[in-house]
C-alpha cells in the first residue's frame, strides 16, 4: 500500500523542528521511521506534515555524566548496542537492543523514536520505566524532564505534548554488583514479545538483594512495574516466589497471538527467568 500525501521539511535546528511541528496540527515528528512508515503504508496514520529530525544537529550522542547516562534522541539503535561506555554502565539497556527487531531495523531505528512510539511490547519503554528513567523534552515553552512513572499514558500514547519533541532519554548508570536481564517469550526471533520481562537487581555487601528493578511487556496497554514482584525481592524473596506475584494487578487481552491467561501464565515465567538470571550475573 501506498501512504497518503504529506508535505515534509527537514529542518537543521531544534527551534526550526519545534516551530514547524506547531505550523500544523495534524504534524507529526518523523525520527528513524520503523514504527510511523509501516503505520502511513498501511494507512493506519495520515499526518498532513512530516517533522523529520535525522539533520537536526546535537541529537545523536552518549554523555556519562557519573551517576547517569544521557542518550539522545537520534541515537540510532544500533549504534547504542555497539556502544561500550552503555555496555560498562547500563547493560540493561544493551540487551535490551539486541531484542529489538533485527539489525536492519536497528541501524535505522533510534532510542527516542521507540521511547516516544510507546508500544506496549517495546523494549526500550520497558528499560526506561524498569530502571526509573526520564526523558527530556523541548516545546515552544521550552524544556522539561518527564519522569518514567508519568510518561506511558496508555496504548502508543504518552505525556509529550502535540507541539514537543522528545531529545533526550536519562537512564541511572549501574553500580558494582548489579546484574540484569531480558527475557522474552515470541512467535519468531524478532517478532514482538507476546511477553517479556527487564530485569536489574542490584547486592550488597552482605550478599542480600539491596536493589530489584523489573518491568513487563506485552501484557497490557504500557509497559507494567512489577512492584510487588520488586518488594518481594528486597524482601529476602526467592525469584521463584517474587515472580510469583508478577501478574498481580495485570489485565492483559487476548488476541489471535495468546489468550490473558496464557500472557498472565508468562509473566510469571519470564519474570522468574529474569530474575535468576539477573542474580547470577550480580555476583
Amino acid at each position: 500500500m501506498k501512504p497518503p500525501d504529506f508535505d515534509y521539511v527537514a529542518p537543521t535546528s531544534i527551534a526550526d523542528a519545534i516551530t514547524a511541528l506547531g505550523s500544523d496540527s495534524e504534524a507529526k515528528v518523523l525520527a528513524g521511521g520503523q514504527s510511523l512508515i509501516p503505520l502511513l503504508a498501511f494507512r493506519l496514520a495520515s499526518p498532513a506534515l512530516l517533522v523529520d529530525l535525522a539533520r537536526v544537529d546535537g541529537l545523536d550522542h552518549v554523555t556519562d555524566e557519573g551517576d547517569r547516562l544521557v542518550i539522545g534522541a537520534m541515537t540510532r539503535q544500533r549504534g547504542a548496542e555497539r556502544d561500550p561506555r552503555l555496555a560498562d554502565r547500563c547493560p540493561l539497556l544493551v540487551e535490551a537492543l539486541r531484542q529489538v527487531g533485527h539489525p536492519q531495523i536497528r541501524s535505522r531505528g533510534t532510542i527516542g523514536g521507540s521511547v516516544a512510539h510507546a508500544d506496549p511490547a517495546g523494549e526500550l519503554p520497558g528499560v526506561v520505566l524498569a530502571l526509573g528513567g526520564r526523558v527530556h523534552v523541548t516545546g515552544p515553552a521550552g524544556e522539561r524532564t518527564i519522569e518514567a512513572e508519568e510518561l506511558f499514558q496508555g496504548f502508543l500514547s504518552t505525556a509529550i505534548a502535540d507541539d514537543e519533541i522528545l531529545t533526550a532519554v536519562e537512564l541511572p548508570a549501574s553500580g558494582p554488583r548489579t546484574g540484569w536481564s531480558v527475557v522474552e517469550i515470541s512467535r519468531r526471533p524478532g517478532d514482538y514479545a507476546l511477553c517479556g520481562a527487564l530485569c536489574q537487581v542490584e547486592i550488597g555487601d552482605s550478599g542480600s538483594v539491596v536493589g530489584a528493578h523489573l518491568a513487563l511487556i506485552g501484557v497490557g496497554d504500557r509497559p507494567m512495574r512489577a512492584t510487588a514482584v520488586e518488594a518481594a525481592m528486597l524482601g529476602g524473596a526467592s525469584p521463584t516466589e517474587a515472580a510469583a506475584l508478577a501478574p498481580e494487578g495485570l489485565s492483559p487481552g487476548s488476541d489471535v497471538h495468546a489468550s490473558s491467561d496464557y500472557r498472565l501464565h508468562l509473566a510469571t515465567v519470564t519474570s522468574r527467568r529474569a530474575l535468576t538470571q539477573a542474580l547470577e550475573r550480580a555476583v
